[in-house]
């Protein structure tokens, strides 16, 4: 955490340098914003219980009177591993569930945590939201050939089937200035935070103006005997879905043997 602050505090150091030549030479610099992660590997085990996330960043080449009046704002999003997704709706039929109507969607973030130095609303107009993708609810979710009254009905149902199980959250202020150019955010990860590769970004706002991104990576992967199993069950499908049919025989057939009644 300390290597992180101090390698942040270097480039801010650098960049003020750049600061100092370019009003030197008559121009004016566009603010820059880095991010770095309190650790870029989290390892999930049979206790997991969800973690905190702290994410570190530097805002270099400010104006000073756009800061005195607290007008920079910075939304930190953590999105998780992307994957095609199929969304069905059941209707009962015939006194039986049956699917009726359903929505492919390309590209669907396996979760979504997202927090900002104060409300989202208060920060940016939605048509800015939107454009950036910003936000749960202007997520773009890709549905290909899906028409579109369908797939915003679908999209609308993931999101909030995501919302309940807590993989997608928004929480304002969250994220704060430590000093007037280094911030802090934290993110709670729930226990159901999927494994792979998230990808942490962070979004620069002046006076309600998009300014600047920068993003870093995180990897959150299994550990000790699951990260084994999981990995032999990705690797060895086949025998792996036999072992499990034989356990499954073995467990039953010591059931009836323990439990059988004379």
């Amino acid at each position: 955490m300390r290597r992180v602050l101090q390698t942040l505090m270097l480039a801010g150091l650098l960049h003020t340098g750049c600061l100092h030549i370019a009003l030197a030479q008559g121009e004016l610099p566009q603010e820059l914003i880095q991010i770095g992660l309190s650790t870029d590997t989290i390892a999930i085990t049979s206790g997991f219980a969800g973690a905190d996330l702290t994410i570190f960043g530097a805002v270099t080449n400010t104006d000073p009177q756009v800061q005195r009046l607290g007008r920079y704002d910075i939304i930190v999003v953590l999105e998780g591993p992307e994957t095609p997704m199929v969304v069905r709706e059941k209707t009962r039929m015939f006194g039986m569930w049956l699917n009726t109507r359903s929505a492919d969607f390309d590209v669907v973030p396996l979760s979504y945590i997202a927090s900002s130095t104060r409300k989202m609303r208060d920060i940016t107009d939605n048509g800015s939201f939107k454009k950036l993708s910003l936000g749960i609810e202007n997520l773009l979710l890709d549905t290909g050939r899906a028409k579109t009254q369908i797939a915003g009905e679908f999209a609308d149902a993931l999101k909030d089937i995501n919302r309940k199980s807590g993989r997608y959250s928004e929480d304002s202020g969250l994220v704060e200035f430590i000093s007037p150019n280094l911030f802090r955010a934290t993110l709670r990860l729930p226990t159901n935070v999927p494994i792979g590769k998230h990808k942490a970004r962070a979004f620069l706002f002046r006076n309600g103006a998009f300014i600047k991104e920068s993003s870093a990576g995180l990897q959150i992967e299994k550990a000790g005997v699951e990260q084994n199993v999981y990995r032999f069950a990705h690797e060895h499908s086949f025998i792996y879905g036999l072992l499990a049919i034989a356990l499954a025989m073995i467990t039953g057939w010591l059931g009836r043997v323990i439990f059988r009644k004379d």
